[in-house]
């Protein structure tokens, strides 16, 4: 175990440093390194050199010149995961510019209040499809000038809309200059919130919050050879965690990016890829769980004896944290490993992955040590865009149903209330002209979660809740929803689960069908060919889930258990009503949604 900078020793090393200037001296070291990756129609890979992000990004930060845009200016880019995203959001920070990622799905609405809240002048996007939907609002932001469109619509285009050629028009900029005019507080990007409480917030990261938590997640993983891990890029880069993993680290740390522009994609992308390091919110390792067991169901024996492996192998890791492993335990391990594990691994895309990591929302333990056990290191990260990405981790020495110790350069403590607090170097600087907002959650140094959380003797975390999803019943009991959402998940057929009971009598559930489990097991039981809709209605479903439902309830308290659940045959899909870009639920929109099933629930 490496020693952990404190927050004065890792303020001292980023001192004076940004991305831009970091990105510079990567470029000096290893101009050949292939930063980014894009697939191209034929299958194989266009790739990007360090020299040739550097070019794409002085072209940038030229034309940005050429239009005027000073420090602090806001520029709003709308692109899926690619390389094109890299070198914009780059050549903006060179001149000092703000780089504001909107979500691709944003309806107009949501861009309007956007754009107008971030003030921008100037926007580059991806294709005609945003184009149109910005388009829509645009009577509404005055302030807004250029929109600039990577692959603009043939024919003319409207006025003040250009092909971002034209961006890229004004030869380049010196870049070495412009980053010696960098400044630490310049602010690196807005993050906007998801909005699941409340209207979006604007949280103001700066360059330091991204080179002081660059340094703190290097820190953390305690692997001299993680730099130039291969990556896969998949997540909205306007939610923080993708853009600190594969934009920021990439830009100083030279990971090798993979860009996978639509999420849906990303298991035929790890088996061409076989990324290293791996990002994922609980959904993308549930989903690969589920489609494993889904798989292995077809034979029974062989699931059988799988589970058996799994279990062993659960104890061994085990031990192994305990310092107690016997050679015989990590024969046997080595054993399952090279007969099932590594097998599996392999058909998954896995093999070569190094870090798994999840994040933005609670992973079941049982799901965690699953994964530890078949032989892939995934770990819980925890923090909030309001941390610039994480608050603890602590990949070495992983503690199932924990989300580690508090990262180097970050004091992680439990206000009396239980709330989780933090200060250091990767907290923000406050919300965009929202200083009342600040000041309710930056108070005398320490930024306040909004979590419930605790703390072990070796100061590993645990989350117990979100303060305002507490479900308090009729009878003044405060239950957390997310534990019991979590456990609900682990029934095989349950892709999604939202706890009800907020001033009820007692808890209910609305709980998911997945998508991808069901159908495999309706085949493999007599009913091949029934739609979502259906099973969720078959008795033989039904009574497969109660069974399910039946053993999570006894896990917990009489209070906290499933009285009643209502199951739900539509998938709930990421940036909608209903979940978040990163498939968070969104209480109030599924709670809208389905009024009438939860009413039936309380009749």
């Amino acid at each position: 175990m490496t020693q952990r900078s404190t927050i004065a020793e890792l303020d001292a090393k980023v001192a004076g440093q940004t991305a831009p200037r970091c990105f510079l001296q990567q470029a000096a070291e290893q101009p050949d390194f292939p930063l980014l990756n894009s697939m191209d129609d034929s299958g194989g890979w266009n790739r990007w050199t360090v020299a040739q992000v550097r070019e794409l990004a002085a072209r940038t930060a030229a034309g940005l010149l050429a239009d005027g845009v000073t420090p602090g200016e806001r520029v709003l880019l709308m692109m899926r995961n690619c390389p094109d995203f890299h070198w914009h959001d780059l050549g903006a920070q060179f001149v000092r510019a703000t780089p504001v990622s909107i979500y691709n799905s944003s309806s107009p609405e949501e861009i309007e209040f956007l754009a107008g809240d971030a003030g921008a002048r100037i926007a580059i996007l991806e294709d005609d499809g945003f184009l149109q939907r910005m388009l829509k609002v645009r009577g509404a932001l005055p302030l807004l000038e250029k929109i600039y469109v990577i692959h603009p619509p043939e024919g003319d285009l409207p006025e003040g809309v250009f092909p971002v050629a034209d961006l890229m028009a004004h030869g380049e900029a010196d870049l070495d200059a412009l980053a010696e005019a960098t400044q630490p507080d310049d602010l690196a990007t807005l993050i906007y919130t998801s909005g699941t409480t409340g209207p979006p917030k604007g949280v103001m990261i700066s360059q330091y919050n991204v080179v002081y938590t660059a340094e703190s997640l290097w820190e953390s993983i305690e692997r001299p050879d993680a730099k130039g891990w291969r990556v896969i890029s998949y997540l909205p880069m306007a939610h923080i965690a993708e853009r600190m993993t594969s934009h920021y680290r990439s830009l100083i740390d030279g990971l090798e990016v993979y860009c996978c522009p639509d999420p849906s994609e990303l298991t035929s992308y790890l088996r061409e890829v076989h990324p290293q390091m791996l990002f994922g919110v609980p959904r993308v390792f549930e989903k690969i769980y589920a489609g494993v067991i889904a798989a292995l169901s077809a034979d029974p024996e062989k699931k059988q004896q799988f589970d058996d492996g799994v279990a062993a192998a659960i104890e061994i890791k085990r031990a192994q944290r305990e310092g107690t492993a016997t050679e015989e335990q990590i024969g046997t391990l080595e054993f399952l490993d090279a007969i099932a594990f590594s097998t599996v691994r392999g058909l998954v895309g896995l093999d070569e992955l190094e870090l798994a990591i999840t994040g933005a929302a609670p992973l079941p333990a049982q799901v965690l040590e699953w994964f530890n056990a078949i032989g892939v290191n995934l770990a819980e990260v925890y923090g909030l865009s309001e941390t610039s990405g994480p608050m603890t981790f602590t990949p070495a020495r992983n503690k199932p149903g924990w989300v580690g110790q508090a990262i180097p350069g970050c004091e992680v403590a439990i206000a009396d209330d239980g709330e989780v607090i933090c200060r250091g170097g990767n907290v923000f600087q406050g919300y965009l002209n929202q200083p009342e907002k600040t000041a309710e959650v930056l108070v005398d140094g320490w930024f306040h979660s909004g979590d419930i959380g605790e703390m072990d003797d070796e100061g590993y975390v645990r989350i117990v809740d979100r303060k305002k999803e507490l479900i308090i019943t009729s009878g003044g009991k405060n239950i957390s929803p997310a534990n019991l959402e979590a456990a609900l998940k682990l029934i095989p057929l349950v892709g999604q689960a939202c706890a009800i009971g907020d001033q009820r009598k007692f808890i209910s559930a609305l709980l998911v069908l997945d998508p991808e489990v069901a159908p495999v097991w309706a085949a493999d039981n007599g009913k091949a060919g029934m739609s979502l809709t259906e099973l969720a209605t078959d008795p033989d479903v039904i009574a497969l889930v109660q069974e399910g439902v039946t053993e999570i309830n006894e896990q917990f308290a009489q209070v906290e258990q499933i009285k009643k659940f209502v199951l739900i045959g539509e998938e709930w899909m990421p940036d909608s009503d209903v979940l978040t870009p990163t498939s968070k639920l969104k209480r109030r929109g599924i709670h809208a949604r389905y009024a009438e099933q939860i009413e039936a629930l309380y009749a």
